[in-house]
């Protein structure tokens, strides 16, 4: 039986957009066009008349905005909205908004669009299958938090070093997670966000007003401590390395690895090979598959694993690639993420950290029975 084309509306003020994207789309024979629309009125309207299964939609129109448009979308009818956004700290700015509104996710219009075009059509179209595929209801993120009292930056070396992974939906996911973490965690988190240049700076800042504990973008020597995330700048990759006068994140350029840079892979091995059973892996929603084998070397070293349950993903991909390989010794869903790094790092001094007490034959222990939705 031949599965229906996914039906997407084409929402942008530039006509040479509303020509180049439906073009970049038609590359994907389970894709299909129904309409475009010149501003968000009219989108509104083309969506109650075309009832597509996904929505591109520009973030800079005029009228009727991008962010207003969506927030419209996000209260009369829920659907998946791929948005487009511009390589500027202002379309930056405007793309963080729109993911806590409940955008499922971004692409960046490359400055010159027909050199760029086969890439931009080939990360387009996978978005847009996974949009379609996404189970889980868009949703706004509540309004941002009070601001927290920060917790002075500790001397102490932390607990428990975390690794974590994250492709599309982790911008939420993550928020969600780390502000359900108190300000005196004693773990240090590392996290890789699939994100181009000029977007995690925005996206550290935002997570920093946001959580109570520390976040910035990471820089090379930056210092592993309680209570603070380290975000990986797009376009580079990033690695931990113990030294005795404390240990540190170490960003590189060297290539892609699973198409990514950043690559959680990277990462992951990294923590693996130098912080052997204090490693924490976790791998959150995101498509395709990397992660995995870096989550696989935690596990390899005695450190512990954990991937978010599928009930509670945008996407399925990451996490489900390292549990198919039998890396995730823990399945857990996105509502008990953060109590459950609470009590990884909880484990009191002279004694084995949790990740030790776990044989390398354990399997999946499920946490959470579901997610949440």
């Amino acid at each position: 039986m031949t599965k229906n084309p996914v039906r997407v509306l084409v929402v942008d003020d530039s006509a040479l957009m509303r020509k180049l994207i439906p073009q970049m789309l038609a590359a994907d024979e389970s894709i299909e066009v129904v309409g475009t629309a010149m501003d968000g009125n009219f989108c509104l309207k083309k969506i109650e008349e075309l009832k597509p299964n996904v929505v591109t939609l520009d973030l800079e129109m005029p009228g009727m905005n991008g962010i207003d448009t969506l927030k419209e979308i996000m209260r009369r009818q829920p659907v998946p909205v791929i948005v487009f956004s511009s390589h500027s700290i202002e379309g930056a700015s405007v793309t963080m908004k729109a993911l806590g509104l409940g955008a499922f996710d971004f692409v960046t219009k490359p400055k010159d669009a027909k050199a760029h075009m086969a890439e931009t059509a080939r990360e387009l179209i996978a978005k847009v299958k996974a949009a379609a595929d996404c189970k889980l209801k868009p949703r706004m993120l509540p309004g941002v938090a009070p601001k927290v009292e920060k917790q002075p930056a500790s001397t102490a070396a932390p607990n428990k070093v975390i690794g974590i992974g994250v492709s599309t939906g982790g911008p939420q996911a993550l928020e969600f997670v780390l502000s359900h973490l108190p300000s005196d965690f004693p773990g240090a988190i590392a996290v890789v966000q699939h994100m181009p240049e000029g977007f995690t700076d925005m996206f550290a800042r935002r997570l920093d007003e946001v959580c109570p504990l520390r976040v910035k973008e990471a820089q090379s020597g930056d210092v592993l401590q309680p209570g603070r995330v380290l975000i990986c700048p797009g376009s580079r990759h990033m690695k931990v390395k113990r030294l005795p006068l404390g240990d540190i994140v170490v960003l590189c350029d060297e290539p892609r690895v699973n198409g990514h840079r950043p690559s959680a892979d990277v990462l992951l091995r990294s923590v693996a090979e130098e912080f052997k059973t204090q490693a924490i892996g976790v791998l959150m929603t995101g498509m395709g598959d990397d992660g995995a084998e870096g989550l696989g070397s935690v596990k390899k070293e005695g450190g512990m694993t954990i991937a978010q349950s599928e009930e509670s993903c945008v996407v399925y991909g990451m996490p489900k690639a390292a549990i198919e390989r039998g890396y995730a010794i823990r399945v857990v869903g996105l509502d008990v993420m953060g109590s459950t790094l609470q009590a990884l790092n909880q484990a009191p001094k002279g004694r084995k950290s949790l990740a030790q007490g776990v044989s390398p034959g354990y399997g999946v222990e499920r946490t959470s029975p579901g997610g949440t939705k």
